[in-house]
C-alpha cells in the first residue's frame, strides 16, 4: 500500500481499485503506449495522473522498504498453532523474506 503521508483523503483507494491497479500493472508494462490511461480505465474512477502518481508512490516505499527504512511490524502473538505465535500470513512473509 502507498504512504498514507502523501496521499489525500480525496485521493483514497479501496482495494478493489489497488487489486485492479496491480493487475494492470501486470497488464501494461513500461512500454505499453499510454500505459498510464489503460491503468485508469482498468481501475476505473482514476485519471491517468492518479494512477501514475500511485505507482510513483509505490516505487518510493519499496526503495524504503529495500533500503530498511521501514521497521518490520511488532505482531502480536496470535496463540497459532504453527508454534511461532504468528499468523499465517506473517509466517508466509517470514519464509518468503528467509527466501530473499
Amino acid at each position: 500500500m502507498a504512504s498514507s503521508s502523501k496521499r489525500s483523503s480525496s485521493s483514497s483507494w479501496t482495494l478493489k481499485q489497488n487489486k485492479s491497479f496491480e493487475k494492470a500493472l501486470a497488464t501494461y508494462d513500461k512500454d505499453t503506449p499510454d500505459r498510464w490511461q489503460n491503468v485508469a480505465n482498468a481501475v476505473g474512477g482514476k485519471s491517468a495522473e492518479e494512477v501514475e502518481r500511485h505507482y510513483r508512490i509505490l516505487l518510493d516505499d519499496l526503495k524504503r522498504i529495500e533500503a530498511g527504512q521501514v521497521p518490520f511490524p511488532n505482531y502480536r502473538p496470535t496463540g497459532s498453532s504453527n508454534g511461532h505465535n504468528l499468523g499465517d500470513e506473517e509466517a508466509r512473509l517470514i519464509k518468503f523474506l528467509k527466501l530473499k
